[in-house]
């Protein structure tokens, strides 16, 4: 496995969880990161993105609307973890999540992703 998420479950609405996304074969820090979910009959969407970070540790950021001000990405290099920090979820939220990058995007948020990881169920329901 090069990419591997984790970190799904079940959670009631309003809840929280955090995935992770890391790597045995690769330095996540090299590359732009992407999570994306998809729900059963419904298109892949995008969730986020975070770029690689510059010399000051800072690195942007990029959200879907439906998720803006609940989900939060962050990595850590440290760990070789890219994160996505979930709260306030609802049961819209509920898919399969995958983290994904594409390694030749020089570290800016890809417009396409060639290297995925396997997925991680998320559920919300009371």
């Amino acid at each position: 496995v090069q990419l591997q998420a984790s970190g799904g479950g079940l959670v009631q609405p309003g809840g929280s969880l955090r995935l992770s996304c890391t790597s045995s074969g690769y330095t996540l820090d090299y590359y732009g990161m992407g999570w994306f979910r998809q729900a059963p009959g419904k298109e892949r969407e995008e969730v986020s993105c975070a770029s690689t970070s510059d010399d000051t540790g800072f690195y942007s950021t990029t959200y879907a609307d439906s998720v803006k001000g609940r989900f939060t990405i962050s990595r850590d290099a440290a760990t070789n973890t890219v994160y996505l920090q979930m709260d306030s979820l609802k049961p819209e939220d509920t898919a399969v999540y995958y983290c994904a990058t594409d390694r030749t995007s020089g570290g800016q948020c890809p417009t396409r992703y060639e290297l995925w990881g396997q997925g991680t169920q998320v559920t919300v329901s009371s």
